[in-house]
């Protein structure tokens, strides 16, 4: 009877475990996907509960989370206040990570770390420079044996925060990209060949002879790409990695609500193209038919995500969320309610 007894017991504990485990969803950036799939799985092991999470890119989050087909969406860019009044409710960000966009190249016979500045990239996506052997490139890298070879275009066809980001860059370095083309999550690209997901375009820049594409830090280690450095605001060439992008964010002011460009950052350390990436959501949590108990498991989610969750950026080659950021986030947090009342 005394193990009967027991074996019940067992079976009582399993069934309230598999009924408080909550499945959360989440859709966006690519950006961030390498991270969010080592946070996501670290999470269940301490808490049971499921995040699925689907890299669509983050202008597909932001729509998704507008029309609350999702918990969360994930962006690498801020959602504009235009955007934002289009969605049904409060919504609020909070970052929870930085990371670089690099240029990654495939030049046959080229080994060594290219050099470029904003101008130069922002020349190369214009169209205006169409080889390797240019004299643009050539002046900033004349110890390079560079090859008379086209130079192909690789950049996203999806709605990108990466692209936001990349192109904001370019917008504040080089006058003739914000008139001509600007800063979005889509933009109409000069010049180049598209690719979905920041595994597209690393996928078109490895298996092309030539090409040129900018991704996300992981994905050029990840795909074992070369990258360059990149001139920065203080006019010193600095090679992308997790202290210099997070350096970007040092001096900045960070608003109350976090939304916020870093790239080009004066911080002399700093690597230009560097940003936080976002998750997205709703203040008050009481829409369609969800519970409270999704809605707190939700926000624990958040809560481990700025604080303990962090352990997993740096050796994915993410930056940690700096501390005054962190407690930015925190207050945001205190503020979600769920039918109005704080949860």
């Amino acid at each position: 009877m005394k193990k009967l007894l027991t074996l019940g017991l067992g079976l009582v504990t399993l069934t309230a475990a598999a009924a408080s485990a909550e499945t959360i969803t989440g859709a966006g950036s690519s950006f961030v996907y390498p991270l969010y799939t080592k946070m996501f799985a670290e999470y269940k092991k301490t808490s049971g509960t499921d995040v699925n999470y689907q890299s669509v890119g983050s202008g597909a989050g932001q729509q998704q989370i507008i029309a609350r087909t999702v918990d969360f969406g994930a962006s690498d860019n801020p959602m504009s206040d235009e955007t934002m009044k289009t969605a049904p409710g409060k919504l609020l960000h909070i970052p929870t990570a930085i990371g670089a966009v690099v240029a990654s190249y495939n030049v046959p016979g080229v080994t060594t770390q290219l050099q470029f500045t904003g101008p130069l990239l922002a020349d190369i996506y214009l169209g205006k420079i169409k080889l390797w052997n240019d004299p643009a490139i050539k002046k900033l890298n004349p110890d390079v044996a560079l090859p008379g070879l086209p130079i192909t275009v690789a950049r996203r066809s999806d709605g990108s925060g990466t692209t936001a980001v990349f192109t904001d860059y370019l917008s504040k370095i080089s006058t003739e990209w914000k008139t001509k083309v600007g800063s979005a999550n889509s933009v109409q690209w000069p010049v180049g060949v598209g690719g979905k997901g920041n595994d597209g375009v690393a996928g078109i820049v490895k298996s092309t002879p030539g090409a040129i594409g900018y991704i996300e830090l992981t994905y050029a280690k990840q795909n074992k790409l070369l990258f360059g450095s990149v001139q920065n605001h203080a006019g010193k060439f600095i090679v992308p990695d997790n202290g210099p992008a997070a350096l970007a964010a040092q001096g900045v002011v960070i608003p109350a609500d976090t939304r916020v460009s870093i790239t080009n950052s004066a911080n002399a350390g700093a690597y230009p193209i560097s940003s936080f990436t976002y998750v997205i959501f709703y203040q008050d949590q009481k829409y369609g038919n969800r519970t409270q108990a999704q809605a707190k498991e939700f926000k624990n989610l958040l809560s481990w995500m700025v604080g303990a969750g962090q352990q997993y950026n740096e050796p994915l080659d993410y930056a940690k969320l700096p501390a005054n950021v962190v407690n930015k986030t925190k207050t945001i947090l205190n503020s979600v309610t769920y039918g109005g009342a704080k949860l």
